[in-house]
């Protein structure tokens, strides 16, 4: 399936448009927002000073301290700009609008295990930026996440994940 079904949101979206769009929960926007402005305000202010410091010990062409300080330097700035792009790309999903006919993002699923008929799982599809396993937040484009968009209640499903495959049936569609 295309990942452009997979919103059951916007049905009247240009397709290219969406491709470059980030799907975000308000939650999941403001923690992002959150973590630029500490990275804007706090962390490259500190890399900075690391720079000066390192550039104050003498030769530049040996010192790893000053090689080092302008590594963080490169990571910090391209977080920054990612972020950036994200956010200027965002669009914030509510919940109320999402249809639960289907597995779309931000549905959460109840699955039974195939294998293991007593085992009841459940996952909330999300975008890659609020994946979070340990909550049961699964990205959209995990290998689970794509066997299960398009889905309906009562499907059957085999995912191919590292592991093996795993056997799933879609019991219930809802949002949480």
């Amino acid at each position: 399936m295309h990942h452009c079904m997979a919103i059951g949101y916007f049905p009247t979206t240009n397709c290219l448009e969406m491709s470059e769009r980030v799907y975000l929960t308000r939650d999941g926007y403001n923690r992002l927002k959150e973590e630029l402005q500490v990275l804007v305000q706090e962390t490259r202010k500190e890399v900075l000073e690391k720079i000066a410091e390192a550039r104050s010990h003498g030769d530049l062409s040996e010192n790893a301290e000053y090689d080092a300080a302008r590594e963080e330097q490169s990571q910090t700035e391209s977080r920054i700009a990612d972020l950036e792009n994200k956010l200027a790309s965002a669009t914030i999903l509510d919940p109320k609008q999402i249809k639960t006919d289907k597995v779309y993002i931000l549905t959460s699923v109840e699955l039974r295990n195939l294998d293991d008929p007593k085992e009841i799982i459940e996952y909330t599809l999300v975008s890659s930026e609020e994946a979070d396993s340990d909550l049961g937040k699964i990205s959209v484009r995990s290998p689970v996440g794509r066997a299960l968009i398009g889905k309906t209640v009562g499907d059957k499903v085999a995912i191919v994940v590292p592991k093996g495959e795993l056997h799933y049936e879609i019991l219930k569609i809802f949002v949480k």
